[in-house]
C-alpha cells in the first residue's frame, strides 16, 4: 500500500506540474490571475482521492527590449553631441519623457521617449558624439503598451520632421505634435485659439510661445549685473611720501620666495557643436571680398524717445532696448535697397532677392556666438520686435535656441558695443551679403546747428558688404538712410506700415 501511495503521489505531482505550467505561462497582456480547479486523482479500488489546494498565480510579463535610435533631425545633420542625460540605466520612463539633450552644429535638441518602459542601456557618455540612425538607448517596454514602430520623438522649437497627430476641433483638423499638445495643456491653452504657422496650418511650439507672450507678456531676461572692479592701489611712491621722514634704518634684503613650478598639461579636444559650425561658416566667408564702411550716429533724440517709452513697455511686460529701433530702421532701409537683403549661390552665378526681412542679431551666449533672427521684421512694430528679442534672449540664456531661430536669416546686426569697443570689422555670414556692427554709445562733445558745444550720444557703426555684388555707393546710401531714421526717429513714423 505504501508503494502504491508513493507512486500515486509521483503521478499526481506530474499532472499538477503540467497543469500549473499550462496556466501560469500562457501569453498574457501584463498579469494573469487564474484559479486552478481542484484536482482529483483516484487509484486502485480503494478510490483514494488526492485533492490539491486551489492555486493562485500572478505573473509579470516583461515586454521586448527596443533599441531606441537617434532619428534624422534635419538640416543634413549626421552627428550630434550628447550634452546631458536626463535618465540613467534602471530608470522608468513614459511616453514623451525627456531622455537627453543633444547639440548639433546648428541647435540644441531635446530627445523624448516614444515608449513606456525601463532604461536598460545608454550607448553614449555625456559629451560623446552620437550618430544619426544608430542606437541611443535600450528600453525594456511594458507588454501592455503597444509598440509603435516609428522613429523617436525629437522636440525642437520648430517641431520639424516629427510624426504628427490630428485632433478634430470644431469640424476641422488641428495639427500638432504630442509635445506641443502637452505644452498647451500645461498652460491651459486651447489649440483651437492658436493660429498655426507650420505646413498646412500645423501648430508649432513657437506658436504656443508667441500666444503666451501675447497673453501674459514675454519673460524678461535676467538683468545684467556689471562687475565692479576695485579701485587701483596707490603707487608705492605716493604711499612713501605720505609717511613722515625718519632716520635712515638698515635695509633688510627681501625674503627669497621659491618660484612657482608650472605643472599643467596641454589639452587637445575635437571641435564640436557651434564651434564646429563657426569653422565651416567662417571658412566659407573667406571667399567673400569684404567692403568696409564706417560712420558715426548721433542718438541723442533716440535716447530721449526710448526713455519716454521705456516705462510704457515695462508696463506691458517687455524690456525696451535700443536694438528694436536699430532693427526696424534697417528693415525700412532694406525696402529702398533690396540688394542688401539678398543672397548669392555658391558659384556667384545667381542672386536671390529675399521677400522677408529676417534680421539676425549676433548674441554672446554660454554656448558661444549664436545668431538668432527676428522673422518678417517688415511686418512688425517696434514693440513687437522688442517682444521677440526678449524671447530670443531668454532662450539664448537657457541654451534653448532651436533651428527655427538660428536659420533663415537675410541680414545681420552685431551689437558688439554691449560688451565694449567702438569700431569693428564684421564678417559676413554666407549666403547673406551684408552685416553691420554697432559700437557702444558714448557721451561726447559735439557742435549743434548754432555752433554751440553740446552733449551728444554718439554710436559708431561698421558695415561689411559682399563687394562682388554690392558697390561702395550703395552701402553708403543705405547707411545714410539708416542713420537718418535713428537721428530723427519721428521720421520712422511716416514709413511705418
Amino acid at each position: 500500500m505504501a508503494a502504491v501511495t508513493r507512486g500515486s503521489f509521483s503521478v499526481f505531482r506530474r499532472l499538477l506540474s503540467q497543469q500549473y505550467r499550462r496556466r501560469c505561462f500562457r501569453i498574457q497582456s501584463l498579469k494573469s490571475d487564474r484559479t486552478l480547479q481542484p484536482l482529483a486523482f483516484r487509484c486502485d479500488r480503494n478510490l483514494l482521492m488526492f485533492s490539491s489546494r486551489t492555486l493562485h498565480t500572478s505573473t509579470v510579463s516583461h515586454g521586448p527590449i527596443v533599441q531606441f535610435k537617434l532619428s534624422d533631425i534635419g538640416e543634413g545633420i549626421m552627428e550630434v553631441t550628447v550634452k546631458e542625460w536626463y535618465v540613467k540605466e534602471g530608470d522608468k520612463v513614459s511616453q514623451f519623457d525627456s531622455i537627453c539633450e543633444v547639440q548639433s552644429d546648428k541647435a540644441s535638441v531635446t530627445i523624448t521617449s516614444r515608449y513606456d518602459g525601463v532604461i536598460k542601456k545608454l550607448y553614449y557618455d555625456a559629451e560623446a558624439t552620437a550618430l544619426v540612425g544608430k542606437p541611443l538607448v535600450d528600453i525594456e517596454t511594458e507588454s501592455r503598451s503597444e509598440l509603435i514602430q516609428e522613429e523617436d520623438v525629437v522636440e525642437t522649437p520648430a517641431m520639424a520632421r516629427e510624426e504628427h497627430t490630428h485632433q478634430e476641433i470644431k469640424g476641422h483638423k488641428t495639427q500638432a505634435t504630442p509635445a506641443v499638445r502637452r505644452l498647451a495643456m500645461e498652460n491651459n491653452i486651447k489649440l483651437s485659439e492658436v493660429v498655426g504657422t507650420g505646413k498646412d496650418g500645423r501648430i508649432l511650439k513657437e506658436d504656443i510661445l508667441n500666444y503666451l507672450a501675447r497673453q501674459t507678456g514675454a519673460i524678461l531676461p535676467p538683468p545684467f549685473q556689471e562687475i565692479q572692479t576695485p579701485p587701483p592701489a596707490p603707487p608705492p611712491a605716493a604711499a612713501a611720501a605720505a609717511k613722515p621722514v625718519s632716520a635712515p634704518v638698515a635695509v633688510k634684503p627681501p625674503p627669497t620666495t621659491p618660484k612657482p613650478v608650472f605643472t599643467g598639461k596641454d589639452v587637445t579636444e575635437p571641435l564640436k557643436g557651434f564651434h564646429k559650425a563657426m569653422v565651416k561658416t567662417m571658412t566659407a566667408a573667406l571667399k567673400i571680398p569684404h567692403f568696409g564702411y564706417c560712420d558715426e550716429v548721433d542718438l541723442s533724440r533716440l535716447v530721449a524717445l526710448r526713455a519716454e517709452l521705456k516705462s510704457t513697455a515695462e508696463a506691458r511686460g517687455v524690456k525696451l532696448s535700443y536694438m528694436p529701433f536699430f532693427i526696424k530702421a534697417a528693415s525700412l532701409g532694406l525696402l529702398h535697397f533690396p540688394i542688401l537683403n539678398a543672397s548669392v549661390d555658391e558659384g556667384c552665378q545667381n542672386i536671390t532677392y529675399k521677400a522677408s526681412h529676417n534680421i539676425g542679431l549676433a548674441m554672446d551666449t554660454s554656448q558661444g556666438l549664436l545668431v538668432p533672427n527676428v522673422k518678417n521684421v517688415q511686418l512688425l512694430s517696434v514693440f513687437e520686435i522688442a517682444q521677440e528679442l526678449n524671447r530670443l534672449q531668454t532662450l539664448g540664456s537657457a541654451g534653448q535656441l532651436g533651428t527655427s531661430e538660428l536659420t533663415g536669416g537675410t541680414f545681420t546686426l552685431s551689437n558688439i558695443g554691449s560688451i565694449g569697443g567702438t569700431y569693428a570689422k564684421p564678417v559676413i555670414l554666407p549666403p547673406e551679403v551684408a552685416i553691420g556692427a554697432l559700437g557702444k554709445i558714448q557721451v561726447l562733445p559735439r557742435f549743434d546747428s548754432s555752433g554751440q558745444v553740446v552733449r551728444g550720444h554718439i554710436m559708431n557703426v561698421s558695415w561689411s558688404a559682399d563687394h562682388r555684388i554690392i558697390d561702395g555707393a550703395t552701402m553708403c546710401r543705405f547707411s545714410n538712410l539708416w542713420k537718418d531714421y535713428l537721428e530723427n526717429p519721428s521720421t520712422m513714423v511716416l514709413d511705418l506700415k
